[in-house]
């Protein structure tokens, strides 16, 4: 553990790392890190093994699979665009994305799929910046047609096969039909992977290439992209996927010769990324400084604000809710913050120790990383166990309680 002057006590640290340790020993974490940082001092435990049998041990160093928690940080290029008004937030997104031209809308978000009304309006950046657009993955329509379209045509990144590459991957979202009119309810993921697109079409580029360029190295972020190199790849533990009935453990994706072995067809900032601790401390650093990094501005002071408040009407945010509250077996407490920004959570009220304000995500890979601007604190947990059991889960809420617990006024 490193040591600072102020921020943290001394005994709520030391709980910090027993209740880490705790998880570690119970066997169902193999292992992880974890960064708890506020104003110029940082702490970092790293505990455990890279694999549940043993092997290596975790390192400050580690790089880890992001998950969802790359929504937050893939969202700054999409904002740098709007900052530099090469898109705007009304602009119809079918001028660079013409696939999404001319949408048909279930006539109610179960029906067969060729039951459909015309979408009420086009479909505009605003709609992909606040998950608003009228398509994703909804656990409260599991059994409905559109959701099983969705994962026939290979349009989310947790299946067994790779997604495609971009143009087809579009080509493919635009022969669905939306679950909801334009504008109408938030869902979650695929519009996200629509942005990455969409950057890549604006800029000319490749998503990974404008990243990097603006975001990643004036941050400093050297260990973040969609894959990790064959010199580095030491450094990547197994992901697990532990089996829901027994806990026994599964691997669901392998370090050497695995999906982050090597560079993906598509670059999604759905939950494409890899990264450390001290990587996604510097961007949530930025967040909390408005925007600026070491004296260099990364995002206006506007962008951050839109990001890092609620963009949701009630009604927007009827599903999300409902997820977060009603289906508390599926989603195992995660997601009840109240609000949603553009890129990540934010919470609206106070249902835990973290306050309102506080803003980040969590990924399904077991990875949790928020900033609160009320205290002035950022939290990155990093473990390799997936949500398909409620252990990496409990972890993230206890390591949040504990921080909480540590903060000195």
């Amino acid at each position: 553990m490193e040591h600072g002057n102020s921020g943290f006590s001394a005994a709520g640290l030391r709980r910090l790392r027993g209740v880490l340790e705790r998880h570690v020993e119970s066997g169902k974490i193999p292992g992880l890190v974890a960064l708890v940082g506020r104003g110029d001092e940082t702490h970092v435990e790293a505990i455990g093994t890279m694999r549940h049998d043993g092997g290596a041990p975790m390192r400050r160093d580690t790089i880890f699979r992001m998950a969802s928690t790359s929504k937050p940080v893939a969202m700054a290029a999409a904002m740098i665009l709007v900052d530099e008004c090469r898109l705007r937030l009304d602009d119809l997104a079918q001028e660079w994305l013409p696939e999404l031209a001319d949408r048909r809308v279930l006539s109610r978000p179960d029906a067969p799929l060729d039951d459909t009304v015309p979408a009420r309006r086009p479909i505009t950046v605003r709609d992909l910046l606040t998950s608003t657009f009228g398509l994703g993955m909804d656990m409260t329509l599991l059994s409905a047609p559109i959701m099983g379209a969705i994962i026939e045509r290979g349009l989310t990144p947790d299946l067994p096969e790779p997604m495609p590459g971009p143009d087809e991957w579009m080509r493919r979202l635009g022969e669905l039909p939306l679950a909801y009119q334009p504008g109408e309810r938030w869902q979650y993921q695929i519009s996200h992977d629509v942005l990455s697109v969409l950057v890549a079409r604006v800029t000319g580029g490749s998503f990974e290439a404008f990243l990097r360029e603006r975001v990643f190295e004036p941050l400093g972020m050297k260990d973040t992209g969609f894959h990790v190199p064959a010199d580095q790849i030491e450094r990547l533990p197994v992901l697990y996927a532990p089996d829901p009935v027994t806990g026994e453990f599964h691997v669901w994706d392998e370090a050497e010769g695995g999906r982050w072995s090597r560079p993906p067809a598509f670059q999604g900032s759905g939950g494409g990324l890899v990264s450390t601790a001290d990587d996604y401390h510097a961007y949530f650093t930025m967040l909390l400084n408005k925007g600026v990094h070491n004296g260099e501005r990364i995002l206006s002071r506007p962008a951050v604000e839109l990001m890092t408040t609620n963009r949701l009407t009630p009604e927007q945010n009827a599903a999300r809710n409902a997820l977060a509250t009603e289906n508390v077996h599926l989603s195992f407490g995660q997601g009840q913050h109240g609000g949603w920004g553009m890129g990540m959570a934010v919470r609206t009220y106070r249902g835990d120790y973290a306050p309102v304000g506080q803003f980040g995500w969590d990924g399904g890979s077991g990875t949790s990383t928020y900033a609160d601007p009320v205290n002035g604190v950022t939290g990155i947990l990093l473990t390799q166990v997936g949500m398909s059991v409620p252990n990496s889960a409990r972890l993230i809420h206890d390591f949040w309680t504990t921080l909480y617990q540590a903060v000195e006024d």
